[in-house]
């Protein structure tokens, strides 16, 4: 299934021994190895890695920048693929100047915190991207945050204070939410109705609520689900869609996670 953000996205790849030599990309990659150990000759920008490649070791090929993959054996990869103007956004996020909101090459270097969000992202890829665009996005936000501050000389502090968001611009949010909630709502969208960048909305967002955004807005369609349920009239999986999630197993998932029944058995509490 095709990723709903047009921000990130994550392709499994299994290659074969030999040389590859893959074509220049608009978006920044992040190349994950996760097959067996296997023994690699990599060139790109300059910079060239010999040697073995484990389990969790992974390479930043820029946007616009080309490499040459040579494999002793067959290899298994995720390709994470960052937008341009997802890691500028974070960048500003983190305050950085503009000549440094980009990702640098780097070749076979080690980062568990980013190994572990790709295997997420993975999860969500295999069950359909159910969590839709929050999710996938807040992840490939936290991949480029790890990548510019690993990359940066000094420690970086965001930009955004301890401050909530003003009442009425969290009313706005909600209200939006609650309209839209049918849809498969998207960082930038809520960040422009709040109007912060995304890196300011997430935070705020999170310190006034309490729970971040994709959490919130799951909870919004679980509520909503409850009381089409209690209404009746509907089949499960007009209740899903009406709800907002993408199928009904999605929403029985969240609705046992939430309240602790199934929509079965929510339904049993009908008058």
């Amino acid at each position: 299934m095709q990723s709903p953000s047009s921000l990130v996205d994550l392709q499994p790849v299994a290659a074969m021994p030999g040389a590859v030599d893959p074509p220049a990309e608009p978006d920044h990659i992040v190349d994950i190895h996760v097959g067996e150990p296997v023994r690699i000759n990599v060139r790109m920008d300059g910079r060239v890695h010999r040697g073995l490649q484990s389990t969790g070791d992974l390479s930043v090929v820029p946007a616009g920048v080309t490499a040459r993959w040579d494999m002793g054996a067959a290899a298994d990869a995720l390709l994470l693929k960052l937008s341009p103007s997802l890691v500028e956004e974070v960048a500003g996020g983190l305050g950085l100047n503009r000549s440094r909101a980009r990702l640098l090459p780097a070749l076979v270097v080690r980062d568990p915190h980013i190994v572990h969000l790709s295997h997420v992202l993975k999860a969500e890829r295999d069950s359909g991207y159910a969590n839709g665009c929050l999710f996938i996005e807040g992840i490939g936000y936290a991949v480029a945050a790890r990548l510019l501050c690993r990359q940066a000389n000094t420690p970086l502090r965001p930009t955004v204070c301890s401050r909530e968001l003003p009442l009425w611009r969290l009313r706005r949010v909600r209200e939006y939410i609650d309209a839209h909630l049918d849809r498969d709502l998207s960082l930038a969208e809520l960040a422009r109705v709040a109007g912060f960048s995304v890196s300011h909305f997430k935070p705020l967002f999170r310190r006034t609520v309490g729970v971040p955004v994709h959490r919130y807005v799951v909870e919004q369609r679980v509520e909503r689900a409850r009381n089409l349920i209690l209404q009746g009239g509907r089949s499960m999986a007009e209740v899903a869609l009406e709800a907002g999630f993408t199928h009904q197993s999605h929403m029985a998932r969240w609705v046992r996670r939430t309240l602790g029944i199934t929509p079965a058995e929510l339904a049993a509490f009908r008058p």
